[in-house]
Parts: structure tokens; C-alpha cells; sequence
């Protein structure tokens, strides 16, 4: 069969230019956190979560294959959200660095499933996994939400690569 005529498949962006497009969608911010066999805990920062379905309640979140915890959120069958207050920015950048024990010396709690919740979060959401993906460099997790608490406040704001407070007019 001839390819004559068809238009020619249009090259994908750099890199580069993939993370500035991206940047220019706010997200929020939070911490997915998981346990690990031993029961330590395990979290790093997220923007990429995200709401699917209202019936049954499933949102998403993705891991990439290169973070220290993967294997934890694979095996783990919940997986705790912590959605930070515009007040808890030190806790993004402690989360998004490589270090050993994120959690220690914080103010955390283990959910009922026996996730990791950091305290003063604006949302503290427990997750059970329905369905694993692996999608180019990363792992999406469908989750069913179980359990939410609620709080009061505005939200960290991620923004082209920068830490924003969400400005109310």
C-alpha cells in the first residue's frame, strides 16, 4: 500500500518544550504517601492528580519509574493524598528532594487504611488502586477514593516550575 498523499506524522516536541507547555497548567499541589512492607512510610510531591469518575469515585495520580519509591506504590494496595495548604511549601520542596525518611520529625498520622496523612492539609484522601498503567516514563494509578477529610484554606499552587499562592480577586 502507497503513502502517497497522506500526511506525514508530525514530529514529537523536545523535551524542553513538553515541560514548558505542561507548566502553564496550575495544578495544585499534594504528597502521596504509601507504606511500605517493613511499615515505613514513603511520599513525594505530586501535581499530577487528578479526578476521573464521580460513580464509582476514582481519581488518578503518576508516579515516574525513576522515584526511590515506585516499587512501594506498586506493591502498596492504598496510597495516601495529602493536598497542601498555600502555608505548607516547605513540605512540597522536603517531598520533591531525594532524601531518606521525608516523614520524620513531621506532624503525620496513619489513615484508617494505614497510609501516611500529613496534618493541617487542606485534604487528606485515602485511596485503594484498581488499575496500574505503565504510560511512557510513568505509572498511572486509578484509585477508588475510600475515605476524605476536608479543611479550610486556600491551596499551594504549582505554576511554571514555580510555587505560587492562588490570588483571589
Amino acid at each position: 500500500m502507497s503513502s502517497e498523499g497522506l500526511p506525514e506524522s508530525p514530529q514529537a516536541v523536545s523535551r524542553d518544550v513538553f515541560r514548558r507547555a505542561c507548566g502553564r497548567f496550575a495544578t495544585g499541589v499534594a504528597i502521596a504517601g504509601a507504606i511500605d512492607s517493613s511499615g515505613v512510610p514513603h511520599g513525594l510531591t505530586v501535581n499530577s492528580f487528578s479526578s476521573v469518575s464521580l460513580d464509582p469515585p476514582l481519581i488518578l495520580i503518576c508516579l515516574g519509574h525513576a522515584i526511590a519509591a515506585i516499587d512501594v506504590f506498586r506493591q502498596s494496595r492504598h496510597f495516601g493524598l495529602s493536598v497542601l495548604h498555600e502555608d505548607q511549601r516547605e513540605l512540597a520542596e522536603r517531598f520533591a528532594m531525594r532524601m531518606d525518611a521525608r516523614f520524620e520529625s513531621l506532624a503525620w498520622r496513619r489513615g484508617e487504611t494505614g497510609v501516611p496523612l500529613l496534618d493541617g492539609a487542606l485534604a487528606a484522601i485515602e485511596c485503594e488502586t484498581r488499575h496500574r498503567l505503565a504510560a511512557g516514563d510513568h505509572d498511572i494509578f486509578i484509585a477508588e477514593m475510600l475515605r476524605a477529610t476536608v479543611g479550610e484554606g486556600e491551596p499551594l499552587i504549582y505554576f511554571a516550575s514555580e510555587y505560587s499562592r492562588l490570588s483571589l480577586d
